[in-house]
């Protein structure tokens, strides 16, 4: 069974997702799977300008993206003209499609959905198609006409994708594909003596790369002045800035901390953590999720970021945190009063979605067979 799996670089998440599912069924099936970027497939010129132009209207214009993402959710003019623009690349995807000869093909972006679908509708492609969405909400954008199966996030979703119009019997909640390193258990007091930390004293770990340096900066400021036992880790990613400016920060900062740049065993600091500061992202929640490790999100991006928020407060995996929360106080309470932050972790517990993997493989198996 060869799998071609379709994502693209708007965002981490879409390829993160990808890359895992790619991993496990590499690792753990007899099966090949190959990932591929579909706009980096398609012509180089159209992968940068698609991507810039999104982590632009995310990161600079969060309002107008939230705009254009509820615009896009409904039956408008803008709404119906994406699946149009998404129809004219297919025929430059379908070389690729062609060559690699997949049995069944999973996209993690709508976009690459609305391609397939159209290259099914036209009789190109003849293999099953399934739609992995990779956000705690549903959007339009993801639905297509010859979807054979939509794999989503969590169980809320179903409903969601039938308001859409979907068949409830073609959807299934089995999760977003993590790395299994996230779900494997830890010796947490060896990790956290590991990095020079103190086993005796809660951790809170922000992953501040996609924050702005001054606003993220502020924040540690106050939290460190607060009168609470505590120890923190940052992870900048590859935000030299932001690395930068805390490497300045915490040299007098009155509270232990460690400071990385971009690292590739985030699920160590996560298993190490008791809280986690951060951002929203499908993914971040999905690997905090799979780490039993409750989250404090702030910035969410409007549009699918503050679904995710909405889902985690919703369901007792996390608090949100806004404009008018007086974070340093919020943050400190929640590590004072242990009960909460425990009810969260085993709300986080009971999500399991570790077989996600596995199921997708299963589902796949039995597409191929009824499309013989």
């Amino acid at each position: 069974m060869k799998i071609m799996i379709l994502s693209a670089a708007t965002g981490a998440g879409h390829l993160r997702a990808a890359n895992a599912l790619e991993a496990d069924i590499n690792k753990n099936t007899p099966f090949e799977a190959k990932n591929f970027d579909c706009f980096k497939a398609i012509n180089a010129i159209l992968d940068k300008t698609i991507c810039d132009g999104y982590l632009f209207l995310a990161k600079k214009t969060p309002a107008l993206f939230g705009k254009l993402y509820a615009q896009t959710n409904k039956e408008t003019v803008l709404g119906n003209m994406l699946p149009k623009i998404c129809g004219l690349f297919a025929r430059e995807l379908y070389p690729t499609i062609e060559e690699y000869n997949p049995d069944i093909i999973l996209s993690t972006h709508p976009f690459a959905t609305e391609m397939i679908s159209e290259l099914k509708a036209q009789g190109k492609v003849k293999v099953p198609l399934i739609c992995l969405m990779t956000d705690y909400g549903a959007h339009r954008a993801w639905i297509c006409e010859h979807v054979d199966a939509y794999v989503v996030a969590a169980e809320h979703m179903v409903d969601e994708l039938v308001a859409f119009g979907v068949n409830r019997d073609i959807v299934y909640p089995f999760g977003i594909p993590v790395f299994a390193n996230f779900f494997e258990p830890q010796d947490e007091e060896m990790l956290i003596r590991e990095m020079e930390m103190d086993p005796g004293i809660p951790i809170v770990l922000f992953m501040a790369g996609s924050f702005g340096v001054s606003n993220i900066i502020g924040l540690y400021k106050k939290l460190v002045n607060q009168d609470v036992p505590l120890q923190i880790i940052v992870i900048t990613g590859r935000n030299k800035k932001l690395y930068e400016a805390f490497e300045k920060e915490i040299k007098t900062s009155p509270m232990k901390t460690k400071l990385l740049y971009f690292t590739d065993e985030v699920e160590k600091y996560m298993h190490a953590s008791d809280l986690i500061v951060t951002k929203p992202g499908g993914l971040t929640v999905s690997e905090a999720l799979a780490c039993n490790l409750p989250m404090a999100v702030f910035n969410a991006i409007p549009g699918q970021e503050e679904d995710n928020a909405n889902f985690l407060k919703a369901n007792d995996m996390g608090v949100k945190i806004d404009k008018n929360t007086d974070f340093p106080k919020f943050i400190s309470d929640l590590i004072r009063e242990k009960h909460q932050l425990e009810q969260m972790r085993k709300s986080c517990e009971k999500f399991d979605k570790s077989k996600s993997s596995e199921k997708i493989v299963e589902l796949m198996k039995e597409l191929i067979k009824n499309n013989m």
